[in-house]
Order: C-alpha cells, then sequence, then structure tokens
C-alpha cells in the first residue's frame, strides 16, 4: 500500500511555531510531525510515499533529505497555490498511480497533524472486505463537522454540529453522526474520479460519489487514541498524554 500525507498548509492555528517553518517540522517529544506520521507508516510496512508541500516547502525538502527520506521512498508534490485535499490530491494522482507495486493496490491518506493509534491493517482490512471506493477512520466523539452514515455504515450526508439539519445525499431510514479523523484509505480508481478543478475539498468529493451510489465506508475506531494537534492547546495536550503513556509503560 501506498500513502499520502497532507503536508501543505500554513498552520495558521500553531503560530507561533508555524512562522519560521511548515506545520509538518512542529515538533511533539522531540520529534517532528511528519517523523511521527512516517514512523506509523513503516509500522504498517509502507515504504512509499507521497507528501504535499507549500508553506516553507524548501524547509521540508531539506530536512526530508538531511534524514535520508527516513529510509522511505518519498515524492514531493509541490503546490505553488494551496488546493485543499481533494485539489491536492488530484495533482499528486500521477505520483500515486507511479512507482512500484500493483496498480490496484490502496492508497492510505494521512494527516500530518492527526496523531493516533488507529490500526491501519484492521482499516484496508476493511476497505478490501467491502469493495469500497473509500473508507473513512470515524469515531464517536464531539465535532464541530459531522459525516453522516447510514445503517450499513456508508456515507449519506454531513452535518454541521450536533443539532443542526444534516445534508443528506443518499436518504436513509437510521442514520449515525461521526467525526472523521483525517485518515482514510482510498482505491486508485478514485483518482480519476476528482472532476474539482484548484482547490477543493475530498469531502465534497466523497458526498458526490455517495450520492451516485459509490461505496464511501466508516471504519469505527471508537477504541483508538486520536488528536488532531493543529493546534498549539492540542500539541499540548497530546505531550502530555504521550508523558502519562510513557509513565504507565514504566510501572
Amino acid at each position: 500500500m501506498k500513502a499520502m500525507v497532507f503536508a501543505a498548509g500554513l498552520g495558521t492555528r500553531l503560530r507561533p511555531l508555524t512562522d519560521d517553518r511548515p506545520k509538518a517540522l512542529v515538533e511533539l517529544d522531540g520529534r517532528t510531525l511528519l517523523e511521527i506520521v512516517l514512523a506509523r507508516l513503516r509500522t504498517f510496512r509502507i515504504q512509499e510515499v507521497v507528501v504535499n508541500v507549500h508553506h516553507f516547502a524548501d524547509k521540508l525538502v531539506e530536512y526530508l533529505n538531511a534524514k535520508n527520506n527516513f529510509g522511505m521512498q518519498v515524492h514531493i508534490s509541490r503546490e505553488e497555490t494551496l488546493l485543499d485535499t481533494g485539489g491536492g490530491l488530484r495533482k499528486a494522482a500521477s505520483l500515486l498511480l507511479g512507482g512500484s507495486g500493483p496498480a490496484e493496490e490502496p492508497i492510505l491518506i494521512h494527516n500530518v497533524d492527526v496523531i493516533s493509534t488507529i490500526d491501519l491493517a484492521r482499516t484496508e482490512q476493511a476497505h478490501q472486505a467491502n469493495h469500497a471506493l473509500a473508507t473513512l477512520a470515524v469515531q464517536d466523539r464531539e465535532t464541530s463537522r459531522y459525516l453522516v452514515f447510514d445503517e450499513n455504515d456508508q456515507l449519506c450526508g454531513r452535518r454541521l454540529g450536533r443539532d443542526a439539519t444534516a445534508e443528506i445525499v443518499r436518504p436513509s431510514r437510521h442514520v449515525n453522526a461521526l467525526a472523521f479523523s483525517g485518515i482514510h484509505i482510498v482505491s486508485p480508481r478514485l483518482l480519476s474520479m476528482l472532476t474539482g478543478e484548484g482547490a477543493f475539498s475530498i469531502i465534497d468529493s466523497y458526498l458526490r460519489l455517495a450520492a451516485k451510489g459509490e461505496t464511501i465506508h466508516a471504519f469505527r475506531a471508537d477504541e483508538f487514541y486520536w488528536r488532531d494537534v493543529g493546534r498549539l492547546e492540542d500539541l499540548q495536550q497530546a505531550e502530555r498524554d504521550l508523558k502519562k503513556e510513557d509513565s504507565k509503560q514504566a510501572m
């Protein structure tokens, strides 16, 4: 399985840490966010990865070169203007479809500012078992933006906030609002279905394709640790969480 790491964002919520570096090079417990994500990918035997870059792009490239790409095959997708998740994935398509490995192998997508213990192997197994176009790791937790799934864990809409009216793209008698983790696995055939131009959200594409009957499936990841560290307070909380876990293991 190949992977793409979304690392091109400006990291405005992490200022002043991102005033002189890309978000991916912000450190958590002595390691950069990019190093943490790449280490997780290697744990699941992923060796080929595309990283998109924009903010302080040259610093990120220099960092990877200095680290010998952490022993991985790393391709860089440069974005002169930010393309959001859908546009970024579409721009990187040729890099993801080229290289080694079978053409039909799935692609793991991982936000660089997400720290988790979500089992990527189990996520891939669910993706393959459901013959899904995309499989989204989700959790039952509070968020400002929910994805809505039907009784078969198929994407059917989204909702802003807990009490807002849901936007339903595929009617269902029973729906469940869940929080997306920023970790997903997609079939390579998705890449040719991304029809947006310039900057656009991958979630918009998922909803459009779900409305057409494509299988956009949920992988329930409630049992796993997860934190978005895109804000200073969340980065600090993740550091406390790591210290707490280290102290438990030392007992």
